[in-house]
């Protein structure tokens, strides 16, 4: 029996790397038209950035099975055509985090005792002495993101004797408790109380813009901002504004907006920022772990192995898709749309089932959880490693199948609850697509966009057109409506799916129509 062949075509740090059971061929930097000519003859692809895995390669690949992104993201590979083949995609987004937590604890101590600025006068033949920097010890770190990295920060802040705090709604108490961390449930609290603010978020439309003028002014004067997460989490101009009034100490960046940074960038012409060129997964040691880890999971993913790093569906059967696919498709929906809805912090996905389904409907609960956990992560997690995920999170998963049918031929419901209270969407799956059809016990039957609208609303003739006229204003078209009132008590909900997600300004002014809206939640898909 001939072993499986995996080809290498970009820049990959294979290292010590055990591949035994297959047979890997180094063609780094391999020209499109030849990979294509000999593409046919492998079973395994191993990829960085530059090779396009595309459906015209894919084609072309008659007996792939696996591909291994060495990295984090998967930009470069189409997904959904891999998927419909029955091809296993990989990546490695672990691999980096002792980097890129150690670059932001570099960049604290750098922007702390002014390295830069003291690096640059000494070139031009200034000895400057009088220079006064601050001490960490004793100082309080303010941590945005308490995932993985920001666990990692937040032992090193630690280790160097400082108090640390963070903001995470994500993240459960215990789970902050067992890192020594002090969690705050307001962002601006916990501002207020920072000597030193580092973000460690994904950027979603949420997170964009979070930490702006209004962030950066609540934070006490002296203070020092990190971002070496993604640009754009840490508004540019904000930040500029801060430093340039004195309210900030200083700052240190690994990550722009738009990379590299315009010459005339003003941030570029301060002294008291700290500048890397999104260097956090950039050591040795993490380029190493890459193409360590990618080529390890790739061959174990080819001998039927696929418990570390897949990112896409496959890692489910072929039977399993064939048969539950537009269920786990209708999973992740509720998970994603559950989450986003609710309030609080959450503790437990409740996951019910009712009804006939085609087969065992266990993979559709891990697709609720994978949905639930989408929003909130820098990288999707995925059909193998969601438990694990939602466990290192402290979120308790259930599973219960109702006694009696719910008027459906199947049904799913997503339960969120939180020390807020609870959130529940239920859904089928109606003509081949998710259908929504009940949130928080109302029943109404939605059919999910790319965003929604969901508002509970007092139920009065020209409510719900007073705020068709706010979004029809602002340009935002409105795909569908559904309108429910289950008791006599004047409230009733509604959904609006619309085209796009409507701009904060238009929320704002809509949540200030306390005689219309009760509540108003934008959920994006």
């Amino acid at each position: 029996m001939t072993m499986p062949k995996i080809l290498v075509t970009d820049e990959v740090q294979l290292g010590d790397a055990r591949y035994d059971g297959v047979e890997v061929h180094d063609r780094a930097g391999i020209g499109r038209d030849e990979l294509l000519r000999i593409i046919g003859d492998y079973d395994g692809l191993i990829t960085r950035s530059r090779t396009r895995v595309d459906a015209d390669l894919l084609a072309a690949a008659a007996k792939l099975r696996a591909i291994g992104r060495g990295g984090v993201g998967v930009d470069n590979i189409d997904l959904d055509a891999a998927s419909r083949r029955g091809i296993v995609v990989l990546n490695a987004p672990e691999a980096n985090n002792v980097s890129a937590a150690e670059l932001a604890i570099a960049l604290l101590l750098a922007a702390s005792r002014g390295v830069a600025r003291s690096d640059r006068l000494i070139r031009d033949g200034t000895w400057d002495r009088a220079f006064l920097g601050r001490e960490v010890q004793d100082a309080r770190l303010g941590i945005v993101g308490l995932g993985r990295i920001g666990s990692l920060v937040a032992r090193r802040a630690r280790a160097l004797g400082m108090e640390v705090a963070a903001y995470d709604p994500y993240i459960t108490r215990h789970r902050a408790e067992e890192l020594r961390v002090e969690l705050f449930d307001d962002l601006h609290a916990l501002l207020a109380r920072s000597d030193a603010l580092t973000v460690h978020t994904p950027l979603t439309e949420e997170t964009r813009g979070m930490i702006g003028a209004s962030e950066l002014s609540a934070l006490p004067a002296g203070a020092i901002v990190i971002n070496a997460a993604r640009g754009g989490i840490v508004d540019e101009g904000a930040l500029h504004e801060a430093l340039a009034s004195g309210h900030l100490f200083a700052a240190g960046l690994d990550v722009f907006v738009l990379e590299p940074p315009a010459p005339d960038h003003p941030l570029l012409r301060r002294d008291d920022l700290v500048l890397t060129a999104h260097l956090g997964a950039n050591t040795r040691e993490a380029q190493a772990r890459v193409g360590a880890e990618i080529l390890e999971r790739t061959a174990a993913a080819l001998a039927g192995d696929y418990s570390r790093g897949v990112v896409n569906a496959p890692a489910l059967s072929k039977e399993v898709l064939d048969e539950l696919g537009p269920h786990l498709a209708l999973g992740e929906m509720l998970g994603k749309v559950a989450v986003q809805l609710s309030v609080g912090r959450a503790r437990e996905l409740a996951i019910e089932f009712a009804g006939t389904f085609p087969r065992d409907p266990d993979p559709i609960a891990t697709a609720v959880t994978k949905g639930f956990l989408d929003p909130i992560l820098s990288e999707p997690a995925n059909y193998v490693n969601a438990p694990a995920i939602a466990r290192e999170r402290d979120v308790r998963v259930s599973k219960t199948t109702a006694a009696r049918g719910r008027g459906y031929t199947t049904w799913v419901q997503a339960t969120v609850r939180s020390d807020a209270g609870e959130t529940r969407v239920a859904g089928t799956i109606l003509g081949g697509r998710p259908r929504i059809v009940g949130i928080d016990g109302y029943g109404i039957e939605v059919s999910p966009e790319k965003a929604m609208l969901i508002c509970t609303n007092v139920d009065r003739p020209g409510a719900v057109g007073r705020v068709g006229t706010v979004l029809g204003d602002a340009g935002v078209n409105i795909v569908g409506m559904q309108l429910s009132r289950e008791a006599d008590d004047g409230v009733a909900l509604f959904a609006l799916t619309l085209d796009a997600a409507p701009p904060e300004a238009v929320l704002d002014r809509l949540r200030g129509m306390p005689d219309v809206i009760r509540s108003l939640r934008l959920v994006r898909l």
